[in-house]
């Protein structure tokens, strides 16, 4: 492991450990009933709340997890070299904070140097090295999508005159606002410009004193660049405490070509199994390597979504923006929710869809194909335990049934949670319009991370595995039927990837799914200035059969179209072949289409 690996270990524990709770959970009998309670020392002064009996066990969990990750800290803190130890101190020394600076900045920013760069690195660019805006500049994002690269990009864009007057610092959990306003005071009298500040929103009183970084430094000459995974904390703070002083770049939605270009990693199926994240080989969902072993879907969701939202919630207007949420949160059942949102391959965010009792939609859709099959039809159902299958699936997805649910999760909940997903672009919406009824109009809910809901699927399939009878069938069976599955779930993903791109690459036209009584065109391109249309069926295969445009070219279907949208300039198949036409039909490759999209 490198000097570099165990920093990056290091920073990535601390952020962790400052997530969960830290003390013991203590218990006392009180007239022969036994009370629990969270017990918490801290500057010589023991505090003690009460813990509900059946939050118990899960507080227990937690503490218990940040004892096992600060004893992993503990040991990869004795690793970096003596040498290294007493340059840190000696560099640290008038800080309250933990500071990097000067050559110590150089050698933490130098790995990354043949790294190549985000097309949203030229935003941040332009702030570092452009003229003073007495604003400061927020990065964020989900985990794993790039931020602290782009920083350390921009470091190593400098000058050794700007790189003497840069310094970075790193949030832990306890420090405050008072400490980093001590240590920003310290560096502006030292004639420091430039200052880059990691997981800020890890700090209880951010969200409140924010304006102190705009408003104090940004407007006396300073340079400042915060970044963090706490989306909403930035979002409540843009609202409110540098409301018209900040500039904003998110970091989650990574479209195809820059996961190409950045990663190296060619094709679509790639990109929906790895997608999402600027880690090689999608660590974090379902790969194993030296440092997340055990990232699960599901653990991803709780860590890097849920607990954002919460996180951000908690210390913004000290928990009273909560809402309906607060009771999902206190009993432990908003990740639940959100899982099944993200599982859920209709993706109806409805009050239906959180609570109805969990059947695996991509099982129930594969099954059915497979029985229609026309080569040779298989009723997977008469060779899997369905109730088996299904309970495995809801227990590795977390989802509870609702018979399980301690909340009533009601519309309101649903609507909340939808809107906090969106804020952090972990979900986008489609439109859906029917024809010839033009009065109804539905929304899709596209997921804008491919490899988290690819991950989810991957479970399907695990849970498949270990089915008896589904073990029952011949080695060539079983592959048969996994492919099958695995292929369906890749092009319903496939058409999510395609209209999200598309719709976020075409702003001022509309993007949409049309329906009629019977069939539908996957995507429309509807230009409202020229009164035009391109209609679109999305497949995820590589061969040419007429079957698949059949409604590209039906009259009735065209004529509707015609008339409500204008006139239609193309008719297109996005597949994974190479282009050709076939009956005035142009067939595209969906890598390079995606790839055009700018």
């Amino acid at each position: 492991m490198t000097e570099f690996d165990i920093m990056e270990r290091i920073n990535e524990l601390e952020r962790e450990i400052a997530l969960l709770p830290p003390g013991s959970v203590s218990a006392k009998k009180v007239k022969g009933k036994e009370y629990f309670y969270h017990r918490i020392t801290q500057n010589k002064k023991r505090t003690e709340t009460y813990v509900d009996f059946d939050h118990v066990e899960e507080l227990r969990s937690q503490i218990e997890k940040r004892k096992e990750l600060e004893e992993e800290l503990k040991k990869l803190k004795k690793l970096v070299p003596a040498s290294e130890r007493v340059k840190k101190e000696k560099d640290m020394h008038p800080f309250s904070t933990y500071v990097r600076i000067g050559s110590q900045l150089k050698s933490w920013a130098t790995p990354v140097k043949k790294y190549k760069r985000r097309e949203c690195y030229s935003t941040l660019h332009d702030f570092v090295f452009g003229v003073q805006q007495d604003k400061v500049f927020i990065l964020y994002g989900l985990r794993r999508t790039g931020k602290t690269t782009l920083i350390r990009q921009a470091i190593l864009d400098m000058t050794p005159e700007q790189l003497n007057a840069a310094a970075f610092i790193q949030i832990k959990t306890r420090d405050t606002l008072s400490e980093i306003n001590a240590d920003l005071k310290y560096l502006e009298k030292q004639g420091y410009k430039y200052v880059f500040i990691d997981e800020v929103t890890l700090m209880e009183d951010f969200i409140e004193g924010a304006a102190l970084f705009s408003d104090i430094y940004a407007s006396s000459g300073m340079k400042i660049v915060l970044s963090g995974t706490d989306s909403l904390g930035f979002i409540f703070t843009e609202y409110e405490q540098l409301y018209d002083r900040c500039i904003l770049l998110h970091t989650t939605i990574i479209p195809y070509r820059e996961f190409e270009t950045i990663l190296g990693i060619e094709g679509i199926d790639e990109y929906i199994r790895y997608g999402g994240t600027m880690s090689m080989g999608g660590v974090n969902y379902n790969e194993k390597s030296s440092f997340a072993t055990n990232k699960s879907a599901g653990e991803y969701i709780d860590s890097a979504i849920a607990r954002n939202i919460q996180h951000s919630l908690k210390y913004y207007q000290e928990g009273g923006h909560f809402r309906h949420l607060y009771e999902l949160y206190e009993k432990g059942e908003l990740t639940s929710a959100i899982n099944r949102v993200v599982e859920d391959i209709n993706h109806r965010f409805t009050k239906e869809v959180l609570t109805k009792t969990f059947a695996s939609n991509d099982l129930a859709i594969s099954a059915r194909n497979l029985l229609h099959d026309r080569s040779e039809p298989i009723d997977i159902t008469q060779n899997i335990d369905e109730d088996t299958v299904t309970e495995l699936v809801r227990t590795m997805l977390d989802i509870l049934n609702k018979e399980e649910q301690t909340v009533e999760v009601d519309d309101t909940h649903a609507y909340q949670i939808k809107e906090y997903l969106t804020l952090l672009d972990l979900i986008m919406e489609v439109d859906l319009f029917h024809l010839p009824d033009v009065n109804t109009h539905e929304k899709i809910t596209v997921i804008s991370q491919p490899g988290l809901r690819y991950a989810q699927a991957d479970a399907l399939v695990s849970s498949l595995l270990l089915d008896e009878k589904f073990n029952a069938l011949s080695v060539v069976q079983r592959n048969r039927i996994l492919e099958r599955i695995l292929s369906e779930i890749k092009g319903r993903m496939m058409e999510d990837i395609v209209l999200l791109e598309t719709k976020l690459a075409n702003p001022k036209k509309q993007v949409f799914q049309l329906q009629f009584a019977v069939g539908e065109f996957d995507m429309v391109i509807y230009d409202p200035a020229t009164l035009t249309c391109e209609i679109y069926e999305i497949k995820h295969s590589k061969e040419v059969v007429a079957n698949q445009y059949r409604h590209l070219i039906n009259a009735e279907k065209c004529a509707e179209t015609e008339h409500r949208f204008g006139r239609i300039t193309g008719r297109y198949v996005i597949y994974r072949g190479e282009p050709v036409e076939s009956d005035g039909v142009q067939y595209l490759n969906v890598e390079q289409y995606l790839k055009s999209l700018a």
